[in-house]
């Protein structure tokens, strides 16, 4: 994956980071936590620009971050809360939890998008509650605007200043993912046996 992300910078340049953080919206094992720092090392080694390097890293990815909002305010909430009612059993959930979430994200959406994006292992996931939940399209790209500029910016300034140790990055930045998804994974486990435990109580009693 390292060379294929390095040939696509080599033989197309900005429009090669742009391509690969477009991707890694749609595609998780493109990771821009090994792009970005690699492009802000050809930066300092070749004649690109590291600015431009985060700019175009960012417009790739809210061109990817925009059709998961879309497929999401398609869906719904309404929608959503239909197929919730019929088989949030399976996942521990129900329409109130689905309501409740949804007040809380029109109320705190635009803050949990732009620090959303700036978590490992969230930040691809989540334009879709965003877009469940109806938040207006301004301010949701204002928001994983602001929070991608800060996550690239960060990628690519410690490639920059950090060449040649792209990978000790990028597996850093994995192991900081995959312990967020680690913990929300728990989390979850947790959450679906309280949630079947309840509901075996209730139909006891």
């Amino acid at each position: 994956m390292d060379d294929f992300i390095s040939n696509t910078m080599d033989s197309m340049g900005y429009l090669g980071v742009a391509l690969l953080m477009f991707l890694e919206n749609l595609f998780p094992p493109i990771p821009s936590e090994v792009v970005m720092p690699t492009a802000g090392a050809n930066a300092r080694s070749g004649d690109k620009s590291l600015v431009l390097m985060i700019v175009v890293g960012t417009l790739g990815t809210l061109a990817g971050a925009v059709p998961w909002y879309g497929i999401a305010r398609w869906v719904g909430t309404d929608r959503f809360r239909k197929w919730i009612d019929r088989h949030g059993h399976w996942l521990g959930t129900d329409a109130s939890e689905i309501d409740r979430a949804d007040k809380w994200f029109d109320r705190y959406g635009y803050w949990a998008v732009t620090v959303g994006r700036l978590v490992p292992g969230v930040r691809t996931l989540i334009s879709v509650p965003a877009g469940l939940s109806e938040m207006p399209f301004g301010p949701f790209l204002l928001a994983t605007t602001i929070g991608t500029v800060a996550w690239t910016s960060l990628l690519a300034g410690l490639g920059y200043w950090l060449e040649g140790q792209s990978d000790a990055i990028a597996r850093t930045l994995k192991i900081i993912g995959m312990g967020v998804i680690g913990v929300l994974f728990v989390l979850y486990i947790v959450k679906v046996v309280r949630h079947h435990h309840q509901r075996h109580r209730q139909t006891s009693s």
